[in-house]
This record gives structure tokens, C-alpha cells and sequence, in this order.
């Protein structure tokens, strides 16, 4: 299938100089992929210039006379930008002219947008962020919802998981991906009342439900997807990017105490480098605003033009594997029996 991805160039630290680059490098290895890249037509255009490609039939601009700031409240730019780079390319999702929206903005201008225009699936209640880490299998660990919804219910939760599953399945090739609920340890009885009746509600919606995981589970890779709510969910990605770079920094304080220790550092360079490599959140930039009728995909907004063109791959991914529809026939066959439908069935 042919697929069109609406790049909102706008957004982010760095804008066009970075998003534009990273949309021709990711069209060279993608034939079918068409790109609209939304934003004001001057910034893009020069860009563009600079790059030495003029626009075609799979490559165009589309003028938005507005930006979103990075630190601007989301009610705000919902309300008073509606020619805004990220609202146009939203738009063109809706109105189905995109398969895809990716963007390096304001994160909560983005989902505030994203859910105003394209709306909730049937069975959703809230749409989630989910994200990749990696972990000690070689493999990545899928976590939802990583800030969008701080206050949770169990039905809520519930829902999570069915997205993060079909998000696995569809992109990973994975027939039944396991699922896990993030809690203070795996005994059912742990846990606030809200994430116990979660993973009740999991239990009954017929997924591979694994039971409840601690926070190192995430990174051992002991399920495919981890849930939690929005609050929990941003603080681990927040303290586990802590602990990434703190490791890094005493890497280097420790190899630069001593020519001896300089000496041994250029021995192994190659070791590190791999690490450094392995340990770059750039290759898994790119989290996915799942429970809305269209593909959003939200890049950090430092992203280079490496870390942006991985957004964007992960955009293509979730159209071309129907991430969309799979998460909608899969909660009409998830939502559990109200507790006195249960009775009386048994």
C-alpha cells in the first residue's frame, strides 16, 4: 500500500533543519511512503533548497502559518492555533489525506490536539503513550501510558494493555504478546486497590496477562508490555534516562582519572562505543499516542535527525501492520462481563 505520513516540521528544538533531512532519509529506503511536510512554506522551502531535492509527487509542503512553542499550555494552542503546523498535519490525518502524523512538539498540545480532532476508538476511554526500552533479552520492553493520564482507572488500565498487545503484535510479529502490570511486587495482594482490580480486568479480558511485574521486569525483559498509569509510567522513563546518563558520566570520570586509566579507555574503546550505542534512546525514539483513530507519533523534541527519521520508521510500521484497526476488533472482544452477567453465566 501506498502511505502518506504528515510531518509536522515545526515542532521541536531544532525544527525544518532537523525534520526535513530526516524525512528524505527515510523516504530513500521507503518507495511507498509519500511525505507532506506541514509547516511555513518559506522555512521549508529553503530547507529544502539547502538539501538540493525540489518538491514532486511524493514530497510535498503544505503552508501552516502558525507553531505551537514548546512551553505553551495545551488549552491554548487547542484553542488559538488552529493554522498551527501540528494542528494542519493532525488535520490531514482526519480528513484522511495522511495515514500518519509525527511530530517533535509540545507533548500536550499533541495529544490535547490528537484527541480533539481524531477522537477516541470505540471501547477507549483515553488514548495512552507508549513507548519502547530495551532490555537484557536483546529485545524492547513496550510501557503504557508513559504521562498522558496521571489518575487511572482499573477499566482504563485494562484498556492499556489490549493497546500495548495489539501495538506488539502488529509491529513485533508477535501472535500473543504478554502482558504485565507494573506494581510494587508480583503477589496478587500488593498494590493499591485501583491496580488490583486492574489486573482482575485483566485477567477476564482473554489477553497472555503475565500477572504483576516490579520495575526491574521492565528491563530484563520479563513481558512484551508493561502498564501502568501516567504518573508511574513517566517517573520510570524519567529515572531510568537518569540512570542512563549518570552510568555514562562515571564511565567517563573514572577513564580520565590517570594516564593508566586513559590507556585502558582506548583498549575498550570499542566495548564502550557498542555500549554507548546499544544504550542511545535515540534508536527508540518515537512514542505512540495509541487509542486514537489515526497513527500519532510523538518524537522527543531534542530528536537529530537520526533519532526523528526512527519516529517516523515507527509511524510507517504502524500503518502498514494496521495497528489502528487491530486495537479496535480486539476491545470488541475485551471489554470483561459486568460482575452480575458473570454470576449468572457461571
Amino acid at each position: 500500500m501506498d502511505i502518506t505520513v504528515a510531518i509536522d516540521c515545526m515542532g521541536g528544538d531544532h525544527g525544518p533543519r532537523v525534520t526535513v533531512p530526516a524525512a528524505l532519509e527515510m523516504q530513500r529506503g521507503h518507495a511507498d511512503v509519500a511525505v507532506v511536510l506541514v509547516g511555513q512554506r518559506g522555512s521549508l522551502e529553503a530547507e529544502l533548497d539547502r538539501c538540493t531535492v525540489a518538491p514532486g509527487s511524493r514530497l510535498r509542503v503544505h503552508h501552516a502559518s502558525e507553531v505551537v512553542g514548546m512551553d505553551e499550555p495545551p488549552a491554548q494552542a487547542l484553542r488559538y492555533k488552529k493554522d498551527s503546523s501540528m494542528r494542519v498535519a493532525v488535520n490531514l490525518v482526519k480528513s484522511g489525506a495522511a495515514h500518519a502524523c509525527v511530530s517533535a512538539g509540545n507533548t500536550g498540545a499533541l495529544m490535547a490536539t490528537s484527541r480533539y480532532v481524531l477522537k477516541t476508538l470505540p471501547g477507549i476511554d483515553r488514548p495512552a503513550i507508549a513507548t519502547v526500552l530495551p532490555n537484557m533479552r536483546g529485545g524492547w520492553t513496550y510501557v503504557l501510558d508513559l504521562g498522558a493520564n496521571v489518575d487511572c482507572t482499573p477499566q482504563q488500565l485494562m484498556q492499556f494493555g489490549v493497546m500495548g498487545a495489539m501495538l506488539v503484535a502488529a509491529v513485533e510479529h508477535k501472535e500473543r504478546p504478554t502482558v504485565g502490570l507494573l506494581n510494587i511486587g508480583v503477589e496478587d495482594i500488593k498494590g493499591n486497590e485501583t491496580v488490583k482490580r486492574a489486573g482482575e480486568l485483566l485477567r477476564d479480558s482473554g489477553l497472555n496477562f503475565h500477572g504483576n511485574v516490579e520495575g526491574d521486569d521492565i528491563f530484563k525483559g520479563t513481558t512484551d508490555v508493561v502498564v501502568c498509569d501516567g504518573f508511574v509510567g513517566n517517573s520510570v522513563l524519567k529515572a531510568s534516562e537518569g540512570v542512563a546518563t549518570m552510568i555514562v558520566a562515571f564511565l567517563r570520570q573514572e577513564f580520565s582519572r590517570n594516564p593508566l586509566r586513559k590507556l585502558a579507555a582506548l583498549a575498550a574503546w570499542p566495548v564502550l562505543r557498542a555500549m554507548r550505542q546499544r544504550m542511545d534512546p535515540g534508536r527508540y525514539n518515537g512514542a505512540s499516542l495509541l487509542g486514537l483513530r489515526g497513527v500519532v507519533i510523538k518524537s522527543h523534541g531534542s530528536a537529530d535527525a537520526f533519532a526523528f527519521g526512527k519516529a517516523l520508521e515507527r509511524a510507517v510500521a504502524e500503518v502498514r501492520n494496521d495497528v489502528i484497526q487491530r486495537i479496535s476488533q480486539r476491545m470488541a472482544h475485551s471489554q470483561p462481563l459486568p460482575q452480575a452477567a458473570r454470576a449468572t453465566a457461571e
